[in-house]
């Protein structure tokens, strides 16, 4: 059987002029996973990535950081599939106002809690773009991102040995897609389940391998073996080591 790890990209800049940008701590975080994969005796076969700034830097780093365990470098391959969805857009369909800098620290300042309040009118953003409703306001409606992560996990599962171990370095969206895909969730679980993943955490799916049957549904062939797992931070006992974002 299969084994295919979903990796979260780092902490990334939020807040900052190019969120595509792993902060200080995310690249730490990446290392330390690193560390982590190494000192559990993990192996990969295959490195897969978006082609998304955050997440070349989230494989380099704890890519780089495993090799100093193994001794192995393991060739990298990019599948844009894995990509994040459009939050910028999404958020902006909804709140067209806040294209305006300005206008969002005004909305932060007049909450009282400025972090749950911005939380509450994404989950209204994403509601409206899950809804299929205003698909022609999208590059990339709902369907179309939720086909294309699917595709690309059918393309990595394509193929692969019967016990290939496969890491995937990848963002939350596109986890909590996936997982939804696996476990039959409804579309709202997909945000929720998105809020609640913790940057470098691994997800974990054990896949059968259906060599030369590509484009083949996964249904049956892929399960959650485990999700949002972040003991490589929570055994550093530092709370500010642990974020969402």
């Amino acid at each position: 059987m299969g084994q295919l790890f979903l990796v979260r990209h780092g902490q990334a800049s939020f807040g900052s002029a190019d969120y595509d940008q792993l902060s200080p701590l995310g690249i730490e975080q990446a290392r330390i996973l690193g560390e982590w994969f190494g000192e559990c005796g993990q192996r990969f076969d295959r490195v897969v990535m978006g082609d998304l700034k955050r997440h070349r830097q989230t494989a380099e780093a704890c890519m780089a950081a495993l090799s100093q365990v193994t001794g192995k470098v393991v060739d990298r391959s990019v599948d844009a599939g894995f990509n994040e969805y459009d939050h910028d857009q999404i958020m902006l369909r909804h709140r067209p106002e806040f294209a305006d800098p300005d206008a969002v620290k005004r909305f932060l300042a007049a909450s009282e809690n400025g972090k749950r309040a911005f939380q509450l009118e994404f989950e209204k953003a994403m509601t409206r773009w899950m809804s299929g409703q205003h698909d022609a306001d999208y590059r990339e409606p709902w369907q179309a991102f939720r086909e294309r992560c699917i595709a690309a996990l059918v393309r990595v599962m394509d193929g692969a040995g019967a016990s290939q171990k496969i890491v995937v370095f990848t963002s939350g969206g596109t986890i909590s897609t996936l997982c939804q895909y696996v476990m039959g969730l409804s579309d709202q679980s997909v945000y929720q389940l998105n809020w609640s993943l913790v940057n470098s955490a691994v997800t974990k799916l054990l896949f059968q391998s259906n060599q030369g049957k590509s484009g083949q549904r996964v249904d049956s062939q892929v399960s959650l073996n485990y999700l949002n797992n972040f003991a490589h931070l929570e055994r550093l006992g530092k709370g500010d080591s642990i974020t969402y974002r």
